[in-house]
């Protein structure tokens, strides 16, 4: 079963008067990226949290936000009374003195530092039960959300494997040929530089089992074949998603390839050989998004 990084999930629960709203992001990447907002009184809890996350969605850059309201839809915040009547009565005086306009120095209180702060003070057993609940919904959904992504890189990739595998079954009637091409034109070559009666029979023989063994492909092709067969049962397995196990298969995919390219010694099947790489460059595009 493939699960694709790219995600979403969100999640609303509702304990006495608080109402909990998580959502949950992701996108791939090469390793575990998590970021997380939260409201200032639950600070403590974010290695708590870390762990929730990171045990579920596992693999890919993800952002949670958390954000905890009152019923009325407000999030709990306390107004230091006492600091915002100072900032006031000294920022009303100098702007009296010096003429300046104090249109918006209600919203320019608020905003400094220690005027508005969460409440302290601990957590209810409740609301955090209600939070951890309501995170694991949210990532239930990424993982849903994860999993239709994945059945379409699934189709995707099966059907470049498929194309792997059905070039590789057209390399076959193109070797025959070649290997009557190379002889032909080793023998022709010698008799136009040494002249026929000059031809050394013996030797001419061993320089062709020496090309021959050049331009045997029999174990790259046996190799790829095992390799794409072995990529398709990562991709059956239904325990895990294994996107770093099939990016290995397809580097050993890649070393076949082209020792395969390499070792032609004909156009039709250099032919086939790119069509193969092109494959299995858009498999390792596929491949960047799989958990």
């Amino acid at each position: 079963m493939l699960l694709s990084m790219t995600g979403y999930g969100r999640a609303t629960n509702t304990v006495g008067e608080k109402t909990i709203n998580v959502e949950v992001r992701s996108l791939n990447a090469k390793s575990t990226d998590l970021k997380m907002r939260l409201p200032g009184d639950f600070k403590e809890k974010e290695l708590e949290l870390r762990k929730i996350i990171t045990d579920h969605a596992e693999r890919g850059k993800i952002d949670l936000y958390l954000d905890v309201q009152n019923a009325d839809g407000a999030a709990a915040v306390n107004i230091n009374e006492g600091l915002f009547r100072g900032y006031h009565r000294e920022l009303t005086k100098l702007g009296n003195e010096l003429n300046l306009p104090t249109d918006d120095l209600l919203l320019a209180i608020l905003r400094i530092p220690n005027v508005v702060s969460m409440p302290s003070g601990d957590i209810d057993d409740n609301v955090w039960d209600a939070i951890c609940k309501t995170v694991g919904e949210a990532l239930d959904q990424l993982k849903g959300f994860r999993r239709q992504e994945g059945m379409a890189l699934e189709s995707d990739l099966r059907a470049r494997v498929a194309h792997i595998m059905n070039n590789l079954v057209e390399v076959e009637p193109f070797e025959k040929g070649r290997i009557v091409r190379m002889r032909e034109r080793i023998h022709n070559n010698l008799e136009e530089f040494l002249g026929r009666e000059n031809v050394d029979k013996n030797r001419f023989e061993q320089e062709i089992l020496f090309y021959l063994e050049k331009m045997d492909i029999n174990e790259e092709k046996v190799r790829l074949e095992q390799h794409c067969k072995y990529f398709l049962e990562q991709i059956d397995n239904k325990e895990l998603s294994g996107g770093r196990t099939m990016a290995f298969i397809s580097q050993e995919m890649g070393r076949e390839i082209n020792t395969l390219g390499a070792k032609a010694y004909d156009a039709d099947i250099q032919k086939l050989v790119v069509q193969m790489k092109d494959d299995l460059e858009k498999i390792k595009e596929q491949l960047a998004n799989v958990l």
